[in-house]
């Protein structure tokens, strides 16, 4: 018999507890997570503190809003969008961030955009909503531009790229 130690296989080494087995990520993203949720029920609690009806009604109708309404329309916009570019699929993305941003921004400052807006906003804010507008349309196009510069950027340099290309000489059979 031998007195040699045999030695422990990978299964034996491995800790029997893990969080990345038994979660599938590691604790840092479990940590993550739960402070999102944790955030998340505070601005819930928070929020449903004044007009819990309202709030509700509000959540309900925007997701009636957005899956029949919103969800077709920009499912078809963007489709029409791919079908105008044709074999170039890789030049929507440059038109969709823009506008995805820009819808974000119209969504999220509507009434202030739209000028709707009651007075107590102008007594707290000590300005009126007038600029906004005039400023998502500044942003929007700021976007626009970029995303063309972006592109353009990046046409020149893959026709460099090819150039350098087609100049490099075939290797020499050996």
């Amino acid at each position: 018999m031998s007195t040699r130690a045999v030695p422990p296989s990978a299964a034996a080494r491995r800790p029997r507890f893990s969080p990345r087995r038994l979660y599938g990520e590691g604790p840092l993203h479990l940590l993550l997570l739960a402070a999102t949720f944790c955030l998340a029920g505070y601005a819930g609690v928070r929020l449903l503190d004044g007009d819990t009806v309202g709030v509700l009604l509000w959540f309900a109708g925007s997701a009636v809003l957005h899956d029949l309404v919103l969800l077709p329309v920009y499912a078809g916009a963007d489709r029409a969008l791919r079908a105008a570019l044709g074999p170039r699929p890789a030049l929507v993305n440059f038109v969709r961030v823009p506008v995805f941003l820009s819808g974000l921004l119209l969504l999220i400052w509507f009434p202030l955009i739209a000028r709707r807006t009651e007075r107590r906003y102008e007594a707290a804010a000590g300005t009126t909503p007038d600029v906004y507008f005039g400023n998502w349309l500044l942003i929007t196009g700021a976007l626009f531009a970029l995303s063309a510069l972006w592109l353009l950027v990046r046409a020149l340099r893959s026709r460099t790229g090819r150039r350098s290309a087609t100049k490099v000489r075939p290797s020499a059979p050996h």
